[in-house]
């Protein structure tokens, strides 16, 4: 193996199949599910499941997540599905170190919800992590649903993440789970990876893990790899290093058709044949498409418009990133606004909306939320009259569009003396027969002062945010 990096330049393996978070790749919606998760798992979310195919990259996502979260957050990881209902509560207060009487169930429960009070009370919060939940019997899942009701009168005191395969959504749809199914409040899909998302990661690990040349794989043995495996990150793994193996033994120093083929065969994989679900790719990160809702619930989903994808306030030093390619086709449910937008900026002869644009951003129903319909209403006057090369701050895109949880949001954001009602703008988009929340702060001369105004925001909004500088002009063109 020391020869297979020497002769590519690499100081460490790229395409292993065991998670190692040094290589999470955040495109294709990876990154802007790990922040919401982040998000969610902080601020009292409740129950969040993820779903993928075998091989999609959940339990990657599951430990950067672990390893992203702040120090006040203590994490249980449960990787076995096959605990019964009494063996899954013992395992979450051992994990805890909590002292209980293991004969009795009502024992345990009463010292785990002591615990999460006392640390509640010191500024702690507790997450569980649950790999392959799917194959849960229904009764632990039950108990599941109970643990979620641990709380105050105020706060809940434990936040549960669901990690499992689509037949998660099967069990879920069962009458017996319903109690459970509702207290689910964010839905998160790991969809699976496009012909030009697929070449972006093999460059991606290749660069991780040290390799500083011209990209190994052409472009035919990209697009095998990418037809061979159905997007799916360990099939990609997988038929990469193999095609790294068979041209390291042919002395070549790139990957061809050739090479792919010979990994192909060799793999066997299944043809990967499950139908995409109508929420794919703006539904693949959302509830029920991705949602961590207003009320100051954000939740990304896959970025609007162009911009960087860290999850890290840009530097002024940080250029804006370049629109991104044109994807392969996909459903129309599946596109983010920028891909769908009407009208580009450049054939704006004024800042001035269309009557298009203005009539999308009436039909959404504000109801009688004061706050809501002020901000709208004001951020319908910015954008008809700022010019298109101002900036401002993406606070958080949504599918959770209830107007009360707007409004709560916003409430909070009046609360807040470091946040400005005033400077919030509320963008309802229309996506196909659906709406989204945009939610944005500020208005400044360029991106160096955008940047700026992010960094001084409160700790809480600099933790729970993406803080992306856009243009207005950008705002104009998804509308």
């Amino acid at each position: 193996m020391s020869l297979y990096l020497e002769h590519f330049g690499l100081k460490e393996p790229p395409f292993r199949i065991t998670p190692h978070t040094d290589f999470f790749f955040d495109g294709a919606d990876r990154g802007a599910t790990l922040e919401a998760l982040l998000y969610a798992t902080l601020h009292e979310e409740g129950i969040v499941k993820v779903v993928g195919e075998v091989g999609s990259g959940k339990t990657m996502l599951c430990r950067v997540l672990i390893e992203r979260l702040p120090a006040h957050v203590e994490t249980v990881y449960l990787a076995n599905p096959s605990f019964s209902r009494e063996e899954i509560l013992y395992a979450v207060a051992e994990e805890l170190r909590i002292e209980f009487e293991r004969e009795r169930v009502t024992g345990a429960l009463h010292a785990l919800h002591d615990r999460l009070i006392d640390s509640y009370g010191r500024g702690r919060r507790t997450v569980i992590l649950i790999d392959e939940a799917h194959a849960m019997p229904e009764e632990t899942l039950e108990q599941v649903r109970l643990l979620s009701n641990l709380e105050t009168s105020r706060h809940k005191l434990l936040q549960i993440a669901l990690f499992g395969q689509p037949e998660l959504d099967e069990v879920l749809a069962l009458d017996s789970m319903r109690q459970l199914k509702d207290r689910i409040t964010h839905n998160f899909r790991m969809r699976p990876l496009s012909a030009a998302e697929v070449a972006t990661y093999l460059s991606f690990r290749m660069r991780a893990a040290g390799y500083r040349g011209p990209d190994i794989f052409t472009d035919k043995a990209e697009a095998l790899i990418a037809r061979a495996s159905g997007g799916l990150t360990r099939r990609i793994n997988i038929l990469a290093d193999k095609g790294l193996l068979a041209a390291y033994s042919e002395g070549a120093h790139a990957v061809t058709e050739k090479q792919v083929r010979a990994a192909v065969a060799d793999s066997e994989f299944e043809r990967h044949r499950r139908a995409p679900g109508l929420r794919t790719a703006l539904a693949a990160a959302t509830l029920t498409g991705l949602v961590l809702g207003a009320g100051g619930y954000w939740l990304l989903a896959p970025a609007p418009p162009p911009a960087a994808a860290s999850t890290q306030i840009p530097t002024s030093a940080t250029p804006a990133a370049p629109a991104p390619p044109a994807p392969e086709p996909e459903p129309v449910a599946a596109r983010s606004p920028a891909r769908i937008a009407p009208a580009s900026a450049e054939s704006r002869p004024s800042p001035e909306l269309l009557p298009e644009q203005v009539r999308r951003m009436e039909g959404y129903g504000a109801g009688g939320n004061p706050l809501l319909l002020s901000r709208i209403a004001a951020t319908r006057g910015k954008l008809d009259t700022v010019p298109d090369e101002r900036y401002t701050i993406e606070l958080y895109i949504s599918d959770n569009v209830d107007p009360g949880r707007v409004e709560r949001f916003l409430a909070r954001a009046r609360d807040n003396d470091r946040v400005p009602l005033e400077s919030v703008y509320i963008v309802p988009l229309k996506v196909g027969d659906r709406y989204r929340i945009w939610a944005l702060l500020g208005d400044y001369a360029d991106r160096a002062e955008a940047v700026e105004a992010a960094s001084k925001l409160p700790r809480s909004y600099r933790e729970a945010f993406p803080l992306r500088p856009r243009t207005f002009a950008e705002l104009r063109r998804v509308l």
